[in-house]
């Protein structure tokens, strides 16, 4: 017995301590490989929360703050997430254009995820087959030319109705902000549900929406500490803004259901020939026209029109207020544009839709307007593999970062980055599309923003007419050049006080 255990203890003993050593080594051999990786630089981060402490509200101008610090590529960790922030055009070319297929992925954000039915809408969804199917319908048959013009009567309409809000002022002080706002609700909320909601409990609904779209979460970032957002109530929140939403438009799409049944008589061809069909027509057609099994059921109805409320709706808005914002700050420019308008317009009542490709100095204004106030100013990617980046290696999984707003204000790219000189957009070869990657106000790629066209035309409609119809000032005699351009981040990054002014009527349209 005793010699038995001798032996057992003989080659035991001997084994546990090699299982060990091999264990410690292959451990130490796996720490050598990471720190003989090239990762980007980095500040310096404390246990736990990492660099979280480092990124304040306005997370676009403290990512620039670090990156003058540690470079144009920098890896920072909020928490226990990785996350590399880029901030000039070189880098982003190589992430949105020259390894483009490994950095289609957004990301996964669980509050967001909450609230979107799981990612299934087009901007979050990660790339793959179900994204691209999405994607191309939402191009051409949401967003395409054809689609964009036939809502043109709508944007008219309500162009024309927020005009003679302006004329009953009576050269009194006019909330743009609020003006802009209902304007492009009300817009959206025609294309998209076929009519108009200004109920307050709607209102609401959408502003608490998007703000749980920013909520800060501690368990994404710290899982340990996930308990905290039980505790603060923003999971409970989560579900019951996330259900309200989700009862509204079900019952939206069950009514265009049942509409759609009765008019069953009405031929296939006068049904798509109808201009007066929301996205929610289209996309209930598109559905049961599916015969290739893709998912296309009533939660990607609900996903993609929330998309269109969550996106198109604050982005459109944001910019426009920053265009007027500008203008009334550079009387010069207003002037510029006034004239340009009047020489297009020549006397007639407004500016139409097809006057509008024909005003090369307000194609101008917009996007000096979007590379000063890019709307998102962050483009979030993830990585799907391993990749080196300017000489530096990025680890699958990692999430990105590009800092829009800070490329858009780069001095090695722009002379006088921080003045607003929409003519250095005159003759030059910028497009929308982000294929200079100095100006990528809608991102670039294949995640490039399919409502551009929808964007720009709703944006330049409203701009023309207020500068052709009215002169704007601000109130009280204040100063154009001590004009209050704070600005504060949420879903956009938008004007941290409304924007106060008083419209005069323009007695007189001259053509020169």
């Amino acid at each position: 017995m005793l010699f038995s255990m001798n032996v057992l203890a003989y080659f035991i003993v001997p084994s546990f301590f090699l299982i060990l050593i091999t264990i410690i080594y292959l451990k130490c051999l796996s720490t050598l490989s990471k720190t003989h990786k090239n990762l980007p630089p980095s500040p310096w981060k404390l246990p736990i929360i990492g660099n979280l402490h480092q990124v304040g509200k306005d997370y676009h101008r403290s990512f620039l703050k670090l990156a003058r610090i540690h470079g144009p590529l920098m890896l920072m960790h909020l928490g226990s997430v990785p996350l590399v922030v880029v901030s000039n055009a070189h880098a982003a070319e190589e992430i949105l254009k020259t390894y483009e297929l490994a950095f289609l992925d957004r990301g996964e954000s669980h509050i967001i995820w909450k609230i979107t039915y799981g990612g299934k809408d087009i901007a979050l969804s990660n790339y793959g087959e179900y994204w691209r199917r999405l994607r191309s319908i939402a191009a051409l048959h949401l967003l395409s030319n054809k689609s964009v013009q036939s809502f043109q009567q709508v944007r008219e309409e309500e162009m024309t109705l927020m005009l003679d809000r302006i004329q009953e002022t009576c050269g009194s002080v006019v909330n743009f902000t609020k003006l802009i706002l209902s304007l492009n609700n009300d817009v959206i909320c025609r294309l998209a549900l076929g009519r108009k909601y200004n109920g307050e409990k709607f209102n609401t609904m959408v502003e608490q929406f998007k703000q749980l779209v920013v909520a800060f979460s501690v368990g994404e970032y710290i899982p340990s500490l996930s308990w905290i957002d039980t505790l603060r109530g923003l999971n409970a929140k989560s579900h019951k803004i996330a259900k309200e939403f989700d009862e509204f438009l079900e019952d939206i799409i069950e009514e265009y259901a049942r509409r759609n049944t009765n008019e069953s008589l009405v031929s296939k061809i006068d049904m798509v020939d109808r201009q007066d069909r929301s996205f929610i027509d289209i996309l209930l057609e598109k559905q049961r026209e599916d015969e290739s099994g893709f998912q296309f059921n009533r939660v990607t109805i609900k996903a993609v029109i929330l998309d269109i409320f969550v996106v198109a709706t604050d982005t459109t808005f944001t910019t426009l207020e920053w265009a007027f914002s500008e203008l009334v700050k550079n009387p010069l420019v207003m002037k510029t544009l006034q004239k340009e308008v009047n020489l297009i317009a020549r006397g007639k009542p407004k500016i139409t839709e097809d006057d509008i490709g024909k005003l090369e100095y307000m194609d101008a204004v917009v996007k000096e307007t979007l590379r000063l106030h890019v709307p998102a100013p962050i483009i979030p990617r993830a990585s799907s593999q391993d990749v080196k980046i300017m000489g530096y290696d990025i680890e699958a999984g990692t999430r990105v970062a590009i800092n829009a707003w800070a490329i858009g204000r780069d001095p090695a790219k722009w002379e006088d980055p921080e003045e607003f000189r929409p003519e250095r957009f005159l003759n030059s070869s910028f497009d929308y599309k982000g294929s200079r990657f100095e100006f990528i106000p809608f991102g670039a790629g294949r995640r490039g923003c399919p409502g551009i066209q929808f964007a720009n035309t709703l944006i330049k409609l409203a701009l023309a007419n207020v500068v052709y119809k009215f002169d704007l000032a601000l109130p009280r005699g204040e100063i154009c050049g001590n004009m209050d351009m704070s600005e504060t981040a949420a879903l956009t990054v938008h004007k941290l006080n409304h924007l106060l002014l008083v419209a005069t009527p323009r007695s007189e349209i001259k053509l020169v």
